[in-house]
C-alpha cells in the first residue's frame, strides 16, 4: 500500500511539474514569436506604400476624386490591419468635410456684340453675311473667365492696351480715362511679352487686371487671346484658382479673330497697334467707336466632398493617455495638373507626386506599424491622421483643428511630414523648432546616433498641415527634405525617391515621437518670429499675415498673425477678415497680395477688418521682407 501510494504521488508531481513547465515553454514561445513580429520601419515595407500611392491607378491623389478615395481607402485598410482604432465619422476612420473645389458652366453664357453698323449678333445665331460682323460662339469665340460675377453686365468698349497701371515704372494704359460703366478690351500679358522675369512680369495675372480695372469703374473686362486657335488657348478654359470669391467684376476672354474684326470696326489694325505699344513701352488707351456688349455669364460652384483618414492607439497611462500626440502627413496632390501644376508644357498629365506626399503619407503608415497595438507600449494616446485637401489650401488640418476628435487644447504636439523622399547630402530641415524650447536639445541629443545634417527652422507657420495646429497654439515639428525640380510636376514620380534615405529619416522621426512619449509634463509652446528667406520683387514688402482658406468669405480672413510682425504690431488678430487694404476694396486673396506689392517698405497703410461683424479701421506699418 505504501509502495503504491508513493508511486502515485510521485507521478502526481511529475505530471504538475510536466504542465508548468510545458506553459512556460509556450508562454516563452509566444513571448518569442513576439518578439520575432514586432514591426519595424524597413525599406522594403516603405517601398511598397510608395509605389502604391504614386500609381497611375490613383490619377494623382486629387481631393474629391475616385482616386484620392482609393487612397483613402487603402490608408484606412493599413490602419485597420495594425489594429488601430477607428475614431471617424459613424465609427469608421474617415473625417469627411467638402469643399469648393471648382466652377463650371450655367444654362446662360452669352455674349452679343453691337459695332460696325449697329446690328446686334448674339452667340445663339448662325454667322450672317453682314459686314463687320461674325457670331460669337462660346468656346470657339468666347469665354468666362472663372472668377467672373455672374449677371447680365451691359456697357460700351474701350481699349486699354495691357490694362496695366504700374507707377513704378511710369507706365498707365488707363492715362487718367474715365472707364466707368465700360467693358475694357486688354492684351495678355505685357509690352514685353510673356516673360514673367521682365519689369512687367508681376502684372500679367489676369486677376490683377481685373482689379485694376475694377477700381477704376469699369463694368467688365475683356482679355483678348494671343493664339490663333482660341478653342486650344489656356484662355479657354475654365481654370479655377482656388479662391472662393469672385474678382467683382464681369470678365471673360474673346478669340483673335473676333478682336480683330472689332477693332477693324473703329479703324484700328491690332497687330500694328500692338506691335507700336510694345516698340515705345508706353501706355495707351482709346474708345471703341460704336462698340457696345451684353454679356451674360452664369457660374455655378461646385462642391466635393473628401475627408482626413484618422487611427487611434489609446495610450496606458490613466492620465496622459488624455494627452494625445498628433503624426500626420496629407496624402492628396493636384490629380491631372488641373491646379498648381508647375509643368513646362501645357495639357492634362498625370501627377503621381510621390515626393509630395506620397512619400509622409507612407511613412505615416510605417509609423503607426511600429506603434501599433501589442507592439509598442505608450504612455500617450497617438493619433495617426492623413490629411486630404492639403494643396487646396491645408483644408483637411484646418478641418481637423476646428472640428477635433479629441480636445485640441489637450493635444501635446503635432509632427508632420511633407516631401520626405529626396533627401541630398543627409540634410534634413526641421521646421517648427522653435515652437517650444524642448525641441532643439531633444533634436540635437537623438541626432548624435543618426548623424543628419539638420537644418532648423524656427517658424512654426508654413506650407503643410503643421501650421494649422501652430495657429492653435501647439508645438509643432515639420520634416522636410528640400523642394526639388520635379515638385508639382509630372515627373514627381517613384523612381526619383531615395527610399533608404526615407528609412533613415523615419527611424529618427520615430525616436522623437518615443521621447516626446516618456516626457511627463507637456512640451512649453513658444510663439516664433518668421524665420527669414530671400525676399522676391513681387513680395518685397512684410505685413505677417496668415490667410485662411478653409471658409468661403468675401475679402481675406485670418488664421492668425506672425509673432512680432507689423500685422500684430497694427492690431490684426486671427478671425479677423480684411475687406479694405490701401484705400482699396480687398474681395479675395489675390486683391490682396497685388494690393500690398503697390506699396514700399515703411509706407502706411490705411486697413479695413470685420471683426465680430464691426467694422475696424486700423493702420499697419509696411516693413522689409527678411534677407
Amino acid at each position: 500500500m505504501k509502495r503504491s501510494f508513493w508511486n502515485r504521488f510521485f507521478l502526481t508531481v511529475l505530471l504538475i511539474l510536466a504542465s508548468v513547465l510545458l506553459v512556460l515553454a509556450v508562454h516563452h514561445l509566444g513571448r518569442s514569436r513576439r518578439q520575432e513580429a514586432t514591426p519595424e520601419i524597413k525599406a522594403q515595407e516603405l517601398s511598397q506604400h510608395l509605389k502604391y500611392l504614386s500609381s497611375d491607378e490613383l490619377v494623382g491623389r486629387l481631393s474629391g476624386t475616385p482616386g484620392a478615395e482609393k487612397a483613402a481607402e487603402y490608408i484606412a485598410q493599413e490602419f485597420k490591419s495594425y489594429g488601430l482604432r477607428p475614431v471617424g465619422d459613424g465609427g469608421g476612420y474617415l473625417q469627411a468635410f467638402t469643399f469648393l473645389s471648382g466652377v463650371r458652366l450655367g444654362k446662360t453664357n452669352q455674349l452679343e456684340m453691337i459695332y460696325g453698323n449697329w446690328q446686334s449678333v448674339p452667340a445663339v445665331r448662325q454667322p450672317e453675311p453682314w459686314q463687320n460682323h461674325q457670331a460669337i460662339q462660346l468656346k470657339s469665340d468666347f469665354m468666362p473667365a472663372a472668377f467672373s460675377r455672374s449677371g447680365t453686365f451691359q456697357g460700351a468698349a474701350v481699349f486699354a492696351s495691357y490694362g496695366i497701371t504700374a507707377p513704378d515704372l511710369s507706365y498707365d494704359d488707363y492715362q487718367g480715362a474715365d472707364v466707368k460703366g465700360k467693358f475694357i478690351f486688354v492684351l495678355r500679358y505685357g509690352p514685353e511679352g510673356q516673360d514673367v522675369h521682365s519689369k512687367f512680369g508681376k502684372y500679367h495675372a489676369l486677376r490683377y487686371k481685373a482689379l485694376t480695372a475694377r477700381e477704376k469703374g469699369a463694368t467688365g473686362i475683356v482679355y483678348i487671346d494671343d493664339t490663333e486657335d482660341f478653342s486650344k488657348s489656356t484662355l479657354c478654359e475654365l481654370r479655377h484658382d482656388n479662391d472662393f470669391a469672385d474678382s467683382g467684376i464681369a470678365a471673360l476672354s474673346i478669340s483673335r479673330r473676333v478682336a480683330r474684326d472689332v477693332f477693324r470696326s473703329a479703324g484700328i489694325d491690332l497687330e500694328e497697334r500692338q506691335q507700336q505699344i510694345n516698340h515705345q513701352k508706353k501706355g495707351f488707351f482709346c474708345s471703341l467707336p460704336n462698340v457696345q456688349l451684353t454679356f451674360h455669364c452664369e457660374l455655378v460652384k461646385e462642391n466635393r466632398r473628401t475627408a482626413n483618414v484618422i487611427g487611434y492607439l489609446e495610450g496606458n497611462d490613466f492620465r496622459l493617455k488624455e494627452e494625445p500626440i498628433i503624426l500626420g502627413a496629407h496624402y492628396d496632390h493636384l490629380g491631372m495638373g488641373e491646379n498648381g501644376s508647375l509643368a513646362s508644357k501645357s495639357g492634362r498629365e498625370i501627377h503621381n507626386g510621390a515626393d509630395d506626399n506620397a512619400s509622409g503619407t507612407a511613412g505615416l503608415l510605417e509609423l503607426a506599424h511600429v506603434f501599433s497595438p501589442g507592439a509598442r507600449q505608450v504612455r500617450h494616446s497617438l493619433v495617426f491622421i492623413a490629411f486630404s485637401g492639403e494643396e487646396e489650401g491645408l483644408l483637411g488640418s484646418k478641418h481637423y483643428v476646428n472640428h477635433p476628435i479629441f480636445p485640441i487644447e489637450k493635444t501635446v504636439a503635432m509632427i508632420n511630414m511633407d516631401m520626405i523622399g529626396r533627401m541630398k547630402d543627409n540634410r534634413l530641415i526641421v521646421g517648427g523648432a522653435g515652437t517650444s524650447p524642448l525641441w532643439k536639445e531633444l533634436l540635437a541629443r537623438l541626432n548624435r546616433v543618426k548623424n543628419l545634417d539638420l537644418k532648423f527652422q524656427d517658424d512654426g507657420y508654413g506650407p503643410s498641415d503643421h501650421s494649422s495646429f501652430y495657429g492653435k497654439e501647439i508645438p509643432v515639428l515639420f520634416f522636410f527634405t528640400g523642394v526639388h525640380q520635379d515638385y508639382h510636376k509630372p515627373s514627381d514620380d517613384y523612381n526619383k525617391l531615395d527610399v533608404a534615405s526615407e528609412e533613415k529619416i523615419l527611424r529618427f522621426i520615430y525616436q522623437i515621437a518615443r521621447e516626446v512619449d516618456t516626457v511627463d509634463n507637456r512640451p512649453l509652446f513658444t510663439k516664433t518670429r518668421e524665420t527669414s528667406r530671400p525676399a522676391s520683387g513681387e513680395f518685397r514688402v512684410y505685413l505677417g499675415t496668415i490667410p485662411d482658406y478653409g471658409e468661403e468669405v468675401e475679402g481675406v480672413k485670418l488664421s492668425g498673425v506672425r509673432d512680432g510682425s507689423p500685422a500684430e504690431k497694427a492690431g490684426l488678430r486671427g478671425g479677423d477678415i480684411i475687406v479694405e487694404c490701401g484705400g482699396k476694396t480687398i474681395k479675395n486673396i489675390y486683391d490682396y497680395t497685388y494690393t500690398l506689392q503697390e506699396h514700399r517698405v515703411g509706407e502706411v497703410v490705411d486697413m479695413v477688418v470685420l471683426r465680430n461683424q464691426q467694422r475696424v479701421r486700423l493702420k499697419a506699418t509696411l516693413e522689409k521682407r527678411s534677407e
